[in-house]
């Protein structure tokens, strides 16, 4: 099963019903998705992955932000997380990086969600590999994704 079949597996498990899109020059990258679907960088939801104290943290943040790791995320975590390598992301969330989603993990993970996402209508997060990416409304990601609603970036 790949990444993308696992991710709808999870979404099926969930209630959620995708209406997710394949790309197959990729879309590993904010900027890649952005240039595929004609939208703003800003309008990607890439899930970065660090190491927790007792899970994986996944951060969802704008593509167009880099998130705070030394300060506002150390400030809310308690601690300052690990960056995680491609062995660790694999492991925690069941995807490879750059197709890591922002729900739909095979382990528990902590996950939190950049506030500055909620300012879009629309924004798109990856679908479990990176082929394939997925529309959604901000309010839509928060409640399924269980995140909490911070402010992360720099």
């Amino acid at each position: 099963m790949d990444g993308h079949e696992l991710w709808l597996s999870k979404c099926l498990e969930m209630g959620f019903s995708s209406d997710a899109r394949m790309y197959e020059e990729g879309t590993r990258t904010s900027q890649d998705a952005a240039e595929q679907l004609g939208c703003e960088v800003s309008h990607i939801a890439k899930s970065i992955v660090f190491i927790g104290k007792e899970c994986a943290v996944v951060v969802i943040t704008s593509g167009s932000n880099r998130v705070d790791r030394k300060g506002k995320l150390k400030r809310i975590l308690g601690y300052k997380p690990g960056m995680a390598d491609p062995g660790y992301v694999e492991e925690s969330t069941g995807y490879r990086v750059g197709g890591v989603p922002p729900f739909g993990h095979t382990k528990v993970t902590q996950v939190l969600m950049d506030e500055d996402l909620m300012q879009y209508d629309t924004i798109w997060g990856a679908g479990g590999t990176a082929q394939t990416v997925f529309p959604i409304s901000p309010k839509a990601l928060l409640e399924i994704s269980g995140a909490t609603l911070v402010d992360v970036k720099q």
